[in-house]
């Protein structure tokens, strides 16, 4: 129903209330005053019976009283009139006529008490009055005194006198009034009602004309033109409305489009609400600043990483991930952080990631898409959303988030956009700090050997030596040189002396663990440092490099091979001393015993190769 239909229903339904009101109240009142004009009428006629009566018996004619009541009835409209005498009276003066006997129960109660009595009899045909008064013994009045005549007290009832009277044609009237009433009011709602038609149909087609046009702009559509005939104020804001519209088109339009960019499709609550949608990327694109802002100050990968996590499970509440960083080169792949024990992914995944369907067909694998979906998940009984995402020729990331929850699972679904919007935003400055660990890395490795150098050992010795302590481990730690080095760059040059260096390197890291340290020190020096190697075990290592570097020959142009061979000292932490920096000087003090005993040997620090004043 419309808002139209809806007001004329309300008015009508107002008007025939107030015309039902004014027809009771109307019907009530003319029952009222025809019933008031007849009890007075019989008042009158009482009186005038009284006063008879008294002539009557006065003058001697009381047997004449019958043509007298006759007359009243007739000249006064009256259907039916009779007299009943008091029990009093016919003690005195007998029963009197036949038609003045007690002829109801209204008769006798009148003379009981004393008190009138009034009756409305109704019929579909008539309506009749009946009216019973009480004939008392009155005092002296125009020298007519009842008690002179009668023996009764003053007071005393000495009859009753009853009438009916036909009122039907009152109620007749009465039916006619309302009708006439009825119709009036019917004619005058009619007419209002054309009124508010026509002047509430202009503002009722404004405001349908305004209704549409605001659906319009729920979904982006400012086009809308408002007209109407209603002149006046409505037609200034008629005005205004399209003027602000065409504004809204000319703004909003624009930002839509832009932000439709941004829009994560899915996250947004209502798709029909472009305000709602624009509030909501607008949020969004404020949050992922805020968060590219405040990781663009931090100072390493893993903390920018840190902060993907922290996304994850405050924003997003995911309750189980995990995070990883795949090398695209070696296709290995580095678990960054995981919220459980274990991740769903087979182990050998870790050692080639190509064996991740997200990573390796650079797509989001969703498992309920299709029944066991990802071959390297280990977990059966449990649904997955794993999301790829590349950073640069070096690394990529991958999400891997779970749950056992269907609503979780489609919750996560929703958010994949978004979470790819948090990601882009770190991309730049994951590649940046990519880039800063490779020159770093550069600048703490040595160009010619790829070893750490003498700086990178400077860098990191006091967060080993911090590590060790916490942890309670040990290092076995060897310095060693080249033989005779100087005499190779003199005679064969500095590009053979090179090869020997490199040889050596090469050596070097064939021979220890990834969680050993090669370092060249500088010049044909190199330190090793072998992290809780034992004492057999470093012992191996070092005659594994003695002899494995003895094995090979440099070609030097002349038709025989050069062979070179190595010394080495070592010294262990803590038990030779109680800082690295000192192990490795004690190793190089071990080195120079092994020089100054011959050369091409293996020399373990012993306490009595300290010299007085090499303590620091």
């Amino acid at each position: 129903m419309t808002t139209k239909s809806k007001l004329l229903l309300i008015v009508t339904v107002m008007l025939l209330a107030l015309t039902a009101a004014t027809i009771v109240n109307t019907s009530l009142n003319f029952r009222e005053y025809s019933i008031n004009s007849a009890v007075e009428k019989s008042q009158m006629a009482a009186n005038i019976v009284k006063d008879g009566l008294t002539a009557h018996m006065v003058n001697g004619i009381m047997d004449k009283r019958q043509y007298f009541l006759d007359k009243i009835a007739t000249s006064n409209n009256i259907k039916s009139l009779w007299i009943a005498r008091g029990e009093n009276v016919i003690s005195q003066y007998g029963e009197g006529l036949n038609t003045e006997s007690v002829r109801d129960a209204i008769d006798n109660e009148v003379l009981r008490t004393g008190e009138s009595v009034q009756k409305i009899t109704e019929s579909t045909r008539s309506t009749t009055l009946r009216v019973t008064i009480p004939y008392k013994a009155s005092t002296p009045v125009d020298n007519t005194n009842c008690i002179s005549c009668h023996n009764v007290k003053r007071g005393d009832t000495l009859g009753i006198i009853s009438m009916e009277f036909d009122i039907s044609d009152m109620r007749e009237s009465g039916m006619m009034t309302i009708l006439k009433i009825l119709g009036i009011n019917l004619l005058f709602i009619v007419v209002v009602l054309m009124l508010i038609n026509y002047f509430v149909t202009p503002y009722m087609n404004l405001f349908s004309n305004m209704q549409d046009g605001i659906k319009k702009a729920y979904s982006g559509d400012f086009t809308h033109e408002f007209t109407s005939k209603v002149g006046g104020d409505a037609k200034n804001v008629v005005s205004q409305m399209n003027s602000l519209f065409r504004k809204m088109q000319e703004t909003f339009g624009d930002i839509k489009h832009n932000l439709a960019t941004f829009i994560p499709q899915g996250s947004s609550s209502s798709k029909n609400d472009p305000l709602h949608e624009a509030k909501t990327i607008i949020s969004e694109l404020s949050d992922i600043y805020k968060f590219k802002k405040t990781i663009e100050l931090d100072g390493s990968k893993d903390e920018v990483y840190g902060r993907i996590v922290d996304i994850l499970k405050l924003k997003y509440h995911v309750g189980h991930f995990a995070f990883f960083e795949v090398n695209n080169v070696t296709a290995e792949r580095k678990l960054v952080h995981s919220t459980d024990e274990k991740t769903i992914c087979f182990e050998k995944t870790n050692k080639n990631a190509l064996n991740c369907r997200a990573f390796r067909t650079s797509s989001v694998t969703i498992s309920t898409e299709f029944p066991n979906l990802c071959k390297a998940c280990v977990a059966t009984d449990i649904n997955y959303v794993c999301i790829p995402f590349y950073i640069n020729h070096d690394i990529s990331l991958t999400v891997s988030m779970t749950s056992d929850k269907i609503e979780e699972v489609d919750l996560m679904k929703k958010n994949i956009p978004s979470i790819k919007h948090y990601l882009e935003a770190a991309k730049p400055v994951i590649e940046s700090q990519i880039l800063m660990e490779k020159l770093k890395d550069t600048s703490l490795r040595d160009g010619m050997t790829g070893l750490y150098n003498r700086r990178f050992l400077e860098e990191v010795i006091d967060k080993i030596m911090s590590q060790a302590n916490r942890n309670k481990d040990t290092y076995a730690v060897m310095m060693l040189d080249v033989d005779f080095f100087k005499m190779v760059n003199d005679t064969y040059g500095h590009d053979v002396g090179d090869k020997v260096i490199v040889a050596l390197a090469k050596v070097l890291k064939s021979s220890i663990r990834d969680s050993d340290l090669a370092i060249r020190y500088g010049g044909e020096e190199f330190v090793i440092m072998l992290h809780n190697a034992n004492d057999e075990g470093t012992m191996s290592i070092a005659k594994k490099i003695h002899s494995e570097f003895a094995k090979l020959s440099f070609d030097v142009g002349n038709g025989e091979p050069l062979r070179k061979t190595i010394s080495i000292g070592i010294a262990k932490f803590p038990t030779d001393g109680d800082t690295i920096w000192k192990c490795i000087k004690y190793a190089d003090t071990a080195l120079y015993e092994a020089k100054d005993t011959g050369r091409n040997k293996i020399v373990e620090f012993r306490a009595d190769m300290h010299k007085s004043g090499d303590d620091f």
